[in-house]
């Protein structure tokens, strides 16, 4: 089934008039919450336990294709009813549940929220929204048609260093920004020769289920579950869908971004299987009022990431940080860390002391707080509350799913080493049709 055509009739199935944005969207009418959580395992147990550290929140279903996550999530919460097809668990606890949480590998992102969203559950699911531009959008589309509370799982988006950069920059520290450099030295590619033959299924494993919608392959010890998906194509994004997206989400978001005009990466040539070690990606953007009117952001990934750039020089040769990014200006640098440090700003090739005088008094935040076990509970919490009607929440898919689209029009971009490619945002096509077949693909039915 062609995944365009599975969007398109999630799509119908949301009929109530289109809603601007998430802060129109409809609250639970209760005073706790119930969630159901669709992968428990890794990232996914994180994102549980943040979810029910909320004094609202039940914790009601569970769901996981490895028995051991399932089990191990289980003993935390014995209330919870267990599944290991999230399907089902929709459908039977429908009436039993009111947000759903999608902790699955990339490519299951879609398929699960947009059920999800079709029962009329908020949505908290883990970044990148989606693997295929095509799903970020109907995801999008199905949110507002439904009005629904929804949030992408970028915690870093709530902490505090973050916020004060956003402000920052928006006030004009550095003048109008015409460069972004970020990166990360992490390296979620595969170089290597594509896995042959077969092993045992682990009786843990229901490997159908997590194979999902993709196409079917053997399972191979070691290769997919339980961590080295990110490298595959058919599964995860790469280094750029995996950090790239908590890096670039503040300057993304302060300089007020859309999708960008044209990407080009430089990698290795595609080999249809795992995503390059290594990629420098650019994108050029429409100008913003806190952007030159020629905007640029340059992308670095892999060991030895970035690559040496007079833009990215520190005082005193100081070491740039393990990863970060740095805005450009037209009055100096802006230096932001990744992750919980103060963001610095360099003037002509020196470090000078942040002017807090430039943000406004109901702009200033609070003292800085270097606790990542405190910190990251903002997010969720964040979207527990705005499900109960307590406020609104700052990563909804309106803004993930541009964020996303972004992200992932880059790593389409590593099919085509080194060849600019032209993003036509209103028509959601590239001028370089043989682009095209890379934002769908086909569903398995499973």
């Amino acid at each position: 089934m062609k995944r365009r055509d599975f969007l398109i009739n999630s799509a119908a199935l949301a009929t109530v008039a289109v809603l601007p944005s998430c802060a129109n969207a409809k609250v639970v009418n209760k005073t706790r919450l119930r969630t159901a959580h669709i992968g428990v395992g890794g990232m996914g147990l994180e994102d549980l336990k943040a979810m029910a550290s909320h004094s609202s929140v039940d914790v009601t279903a569970l769901c996981d294709v490895d028995a051991h996550n399932l089990d191990a999530a289980h003993a935390l919460f014995p209330g919870a009813k267990k599944y290991t097809d999230y399907r089902k668990m929709l459908d039977e606890m429908k009436d039993g549940i009111d947000a759903v949480v999608v902790s699955t590998p990339d490519h299951t992102h879609a398929p699960a929220s947009l059920q999800a969203m079709e029962i009329g559950k908020a949505v908290y699911c883990q970044k990148p929204l989606t693997h295929h531009v095509s799903e970020a959008r109907a995801m999008n589309d199905m949110a507002k048609a439904k009005g629904l509370i929804t949030q992408m799982g970028i915690q870093v988006h709530s902490f505090y260093d973050y916020k004060l950069a956003t402000q920052l920059i928006q006030a004009g520290i550095i003048g109008k920004v015409n460069t972004v450099h970020a990166w990360s030295p992490k390296n979620w590619g595969y170089d290597g020769p594509v896995p042959e033959g077969s092993d045992p299924i682990p009786e843990n494993l229901d490997w159908n289920l997590w194979l999902g919608t993709a196409q079917h392959r053997a399972y191979k010890e070691g290769a997919y579950h339980p961590g080295n998906w990110r490298k595959i194509i058919d599964f995860g994004c790469g280094t750029l869908g995996d950090m790239g997206v908590h890096i670039f989400d503040t300057p993304y978001n302060a300089l007020a971004l859309d999708v960008p005009k044209t990407i080009k990466t430089e990698c290795r040539p595609s080999n249809g299987y795992g995503f390059p070690e290594n990629n420098i990606v650019t994108y050029e953007f429409p100008g913003t009022k806190y952007t030159t009117d020629s905007f640029r952001w340059i992308w670095y990934d892999g060991q030895g990431a970035p690559t040496a750039h007079p833009e990215l020089m520190l005082p005193n040769d100081e070491k740039l940080p393990d990863q970060g990014a740095m805005f450009v200006g037209e009055k100096g640098s802006l230096l932001l860390p990744h992750f919980m440090e103060l963001p610095k700003l360099l003037i002509d090739g020196k470090y000078e002391d942040l002017d807090m005088s430039i943000l406004g008094e109901s702009e200033r935040l609070e003292v800085p707080v270097r606790d990542y076990g405190s910190e990251s509970p903002k997010h969720y919490h964040q979207f527990i509350d705005a499900c109960l009607g307590k406020g609104q929440c700052t990563a909804p898919f309106s803004y993930a799913a541009r964020l996303t689209e972004t992200i992932l029009l880059g790593v389409i971009a590593g099919r085509f080493p080194n060849q600019t490619l032209h993003w036509d945002a209103e028509s959601g096509l590239f001028a370089e049709a043989e682009a095209n077949q890379y934002l769908e693909g086909e569903y398995r039915k499973f």
